[in-house]
């Protein structure tokens, strides 16, 4: 079964950042998953337009950027200017006052846009942008902090934005507490990607490479 592996970057080591973002790529992650975050639309602090900057020169690999930040459409040009084509941006609707115009910004960088949805963003609210984006960010936890409890109310969430994903052209991903079990649910279901953190992927002790492999062959 194919599904995508996105490391969580947020949750690495950053004694050593290159070291950590060789090891990820040789373990074969697909993508790395960064988190800007401001401090205002959420409320912790995370990585910066810097640390995005340093990954998309030490990596070949996919990008993967979730924008946690108030009015985005403000700084777009600042990320856009440091990514590559075929690299993802995520914005969070609620942050923007237009947020069709920040996903038009996006698409015409070359990039790939998404949407981001809180655990308390419904579906209803986000319809139309849905006809925009190709990748919708599913949060399974309230976003700001990692190694928070899974939502179960955001499964059934998910299953709606399953029965509608054909026909508005977009790919679901699941970011928050993703462990096994999670995995081994909604990938049957259609999710397309697993955004990874300290749930599986950071802080086990063990080689990414053999943790990458055991995800990969789960039974299904």
């Amino acid at each position: 079964m194919q599904f995508e592996l996105m490391a969580s970057m947020m949750c690495a080591n950053y004694g050593n950042l290159e070291e950590e973002v060789r090891d990820l790529e040789a373990g074969g992650i697909d993508s790395f998953h960064i988190d800007i975050m401001d401090g205002r639309f959420v409320a912790n602090f995370a990585m910066s337009l810097n640390d995005m900057r340093y990954i998309a020169q030490t990596t070949s690999k996919p990008l993967d950027v979730h924008l946690m930040i108030e009015h985005p459409n403000n700084r777009i040009g600042l990320f856009l200017k440091n990514l590559r084509p075929g690299d993802t941006v995520y914005i969070h609707p609620e942050a923007e006052y237009h947020p069709s115009t920040t996903l038009q910004a996006i698409i015409d960088a070359g990039m790939i846009p998404g949407i981001a949805i809180n655990p308390g963003t419904s579906v209803e609210t986000i319809t139309e942008m849905l006809r925009i984006v190709k990748k919708v960010l599913v949060m399974s936890v309230n976003p700001g902090n990692a190694g928070q409890m899974f939502l179960p109310y955001v499964g059934k969430k998910i299953t709606r934005l399953l029965a509608i994903k054909e026909d508005m052209d977009f790919e679901i991903y699941w970011d928050g507490a993703c462990s096994a079990d999670k995995i081994l649910e909604y990938a049957p279901k259609g999710v397309s990607g697993f955004v990874l953190g300290t749930s599986l992927l950071f802080g086990r002790g063990r080689p990414y490479g053999e943790i990458l492999q055991d995800i990969r062959e789960l039974k299904f």
